[in-house]
C-alpha cells in the first residue's frame, strides 16, 4: 500500500519579513500610501484625524484575527448573512377553497395496504453473507422459492 504525504497546517500563511505576512504587507503598505496622500493633501490637523482612523482601520485589518480568522473574512461572512439569513421560514395560510379541495382529494383517494415482504429466515441470512463474502463463488446449496 502507498503512502502518501498530507498536507498540514494548510492556513498558515507565508512570512515575508519577520513575523509579517504577505497580506499584511500589502495592507501596511497600501495604509502608508493612504496616509502620505493624507498629509500631502490636507492641513495637519485634517492630517493627524485622518491618521488615526487610517491607523486604526490598518491595524484591525492587518493584525486582529476573529475565531482564527482574518478580519475581513468575519466582515464579508457578516455582510453575506444579513443579505441572505440561512433560515428561511414559510408560513402559507390556506384559504377554505383549498382546503375544502384539499380535503376532497384525501376522502377520494382509496387506501393501499401496504406490501410487506417475506421475512428471511436465519439460516437463509448465513448461506446469503457466505455467497456475499466469497464474491459469487459459492452460489448456495438449492434455490429457495
Amino acid at each position: 500500500m502507498q503512502q502518501f504525504v498530507v498536507p498540514q497546517f494548510l492556513d498558515v500563511e507565508d512570512k515575508v519579513i519577520g513575523p509579517i505576512t504577505v497580506r499584511q504587507f500589502i495592507i501596511l503598505l497600501v495604509s502608508g500610501g493612504l496616509v502620505f496622500l493624507a498629509y500631502k493633501v490636507s492641513d495637519f490637523t485634517l492630517f493627524l484625524l485622518w491618521l488615526l482612523v487610517i491607523a486604526v482601520f490598518t491595524i484591525v485589518f492587518a493584525f486582529i484575527k476573529i475565531n482564527g480568522r482574518p478580519v475581513h473574512y468575519f466582515i464579508l461572512n457578516f455582510i453575506q448573512t444579513i443579505k441572505r439569513p440561512r433560515l428561511t421560514l414559510w408560513d402559507k395560510r390556506l384559504t377554505l377553497a383549498e382546503l375544502q379541495l384539499a380535503m376532497k382529494e384525501i376522502t377520494t383517494k382509496p387506501i393501499v395496504p401496504p406490501r410487506h415482504k417475506p421475512l428471511v429466515g436465519s439460516s437463509r441470512l448465513v448461506e446469503l453473507s457466505l455467497i456475499v463474502d466469497t464474491g459469487g463463488v459459492y452460489e448456495g446449496e438449492t434455490a429457495q422459492d
